[in-house]
């Protein structure tokens, strides 16, 4: 096995200590990481805007933090690099370039990370995977005929092919959860306001947005959460103060009571490998000394459903009015996928009243949620409703505009939406497999504020079912 490999194989917090020992240079991480990237792209078509130089120069210039050295890839979406080309997966900003470091970006850098470049992702991020006109769909490194669903999906197989050991996501109705479930990840969506969104946005669409990674490890999430999380000057809201997240890691979660379901808000279960992963993570969770009983979540009425739906059309009829701002035009006719259009049609005849007529909605649900929390401490359930689908299947087309929403809505039925609308912390854990060798992960949601509880768990989890070194047939390491 080459040193590249064997690099390839570790979780960030290795790497980083390999650093830290003298083992190996900055430096020597991040030419490996680039080698791994050349090699494997063209096939995965992860990473859509290298920026190699610019990192070989920031490793040769000295870093420092928890994770000096190890390189980072950032999504095409929200975060902006200055100097990077920034265009949310839109031909519209294919040529657009930002001007600031988003304050994400500064903790990154100041964690001791090094940034290699952008990936892949979905027009505004709003197809459950990852094929937008621009670049071209990602493929899945498990199957690359199959989608690894979205919109984090270029972090997603970036960090599954092991080009780096975790990558960058953001989550406004599971997109960090979704590809973690189809590329056999850890993906943990944090609470409401955990890390920030300026210095342009205080948050987005209605807090339902939220940043943090894809990881192989627990620990990896856990750790990079400490190194950027906390409110910047001007937020319009801190989320809770909560323990050093690294510190719970390892710590016996005691006896937790989870509730689970098989089925989804339609009353109905999704496809049979993810009902046997939840069933079988039930029985794991019980022969860890954990109380389960089954449940339903309350208060997904149609009528909720129906809010989600003018919050996401009005979403992207806030995005298109943001960058017609920002740049001073509007999008011609080939510049905008056809979702995208259509999306954007429907949230103009969105008025201000309707949007918060829905946010009502949701805010009522929020509190019902809130309430079921009280009797158990966590909700368990498949994370998404079918194994990852063949690309070319969630697209829309001139004459479909929809098609990506119809046949893309079935693969989450099981609503990781539920996290953003409530503000919750949630994550996706990848405990099994299918008959295919695809990934299924389970999909567990917390109580607000209380990331500590998902660490905790998912680090006994990762104890008594490993999953790093499950390796997909495209692979660094």
């Amino acid at each position: 096995m080459s040193a590249g490999a064997e690099l390839a194989g570790l979780d960030a917090s290795a790497q980083a200590e390999l650093v830290r020992r003298g083992e190996v240079t900055a430096v020597e991480l991040v030419e490996a990481a680039i080698t791994a990237i050349e090699q494997l792209n063209p096939v995965l078509n992860a990473v859509v805007t290298p920026t190699f130089e610019r990192a070989v120069d920031a490793a040769r210039a000295g870093v420092s933090g928890p994770f000096a050295g190890v390189p980072y890839l950032v999504k095409d979406l929200i975060v902006e690099i200055e100097g990077v080309r920034f265009t949310e997966g839109s031909v519209f900003l294919k040529d657009n370039v930002s001007t600031f470091d988003s304050e994400l970006v500064v903790r990154l850098r100041r964690a001791g990370l090094v940034l290699l470049g952008k990936t892949n992702t979905p027009e505004f991020g709003m197809a459950p995977t990852c094929e937008p006109v621009l670049f071209g769909p990602t493929r899945n490194p498990w199957d690359t005929a199959r989608s690894t669903s979205g919109s984090s999906g270029g972090s997603a197989a970036a960090v599954a092919s092991g080009m780096v050991p975790m990558a960058h996501g953001n989550d406004l109705g599971g997109s960090l959860r979704y590809p973690a479930s189809a590329c056999g990840l850890f993906g943990f969506k944090p609470t409401r306001g955990r890390n920030p969104l300026g210095p342009e946005y205080g948050d987005a669409v209605s807090g339902w947005a939220v940043e943090h990674a894809l990881t192989r490890s627990v620990r990896d999430s856990a750790a990079l959460l400490d190194a950027t999380s906390g409110p910047a000057p001007g937020d319009p809201y801190p989320a809770p103060v909560a323990p050093a997240f690294l510190g719970e890691v390892g710590r016996d979660p005691g006896r937790l009571r989870i509730a689970f379901t098989e089925r989804t808000p339609e009353g109905v279960p999704g496809h049979p490998d993810c009902v046997a992963a939840v069933r079988d993570a039930a029985a794991l969770c019980a022969s860890l000394g954990h109380e389960l009983v089954e449940a339903d979540l309350p208060g997904l009425t149609p009528e909720v459903g129906s809010a989600i739906g003018t919050v996401f059309t009005a979403a992207t009829a806030w995005i298109l009015a943001y960058w017609i701002r920002r740049l001073g035009r509007e999008p011609c006719g080939d510049e905008l996928d056809p979702l995208t259009r259509a999306y954007w049609e429907m949230g103009r005849r969105v008025s201000a009243a309707d949007y918060l007529l829905a946010i009502e909605d949701c805010q009522a649900f929020s509190r019902a949620v809130a309430g079921f929390l009280t009797d158990v401490d966590l909700w368990l359930t498949p994370t998404l409703s079918t194994p990852p689908l063949e690309l070319g299947e969630i697209v829309s087309t001139p004459d479909e505009p929809l098609r990506a929403l119809e046949r893309g809505g079935p693969t989450v039925a099981y609503a990781g939406v539920v996290a953003n609308i409530t503000g919750n912390p949630a994550m996706s854990v990848p405990l099994s497999w299918n008959d295919d060798g695809l990934p299924i992960g389970v999909h567990v949601l917390g109580r607000f504020g209380a990331e500590a509880t998902l660490f905790r768990l998912a680090s006994q989890l990762e104890a008594a079912r490993p999953w790093q070194d499950r390796r997909p047939p495209v692979t660094a390491a």
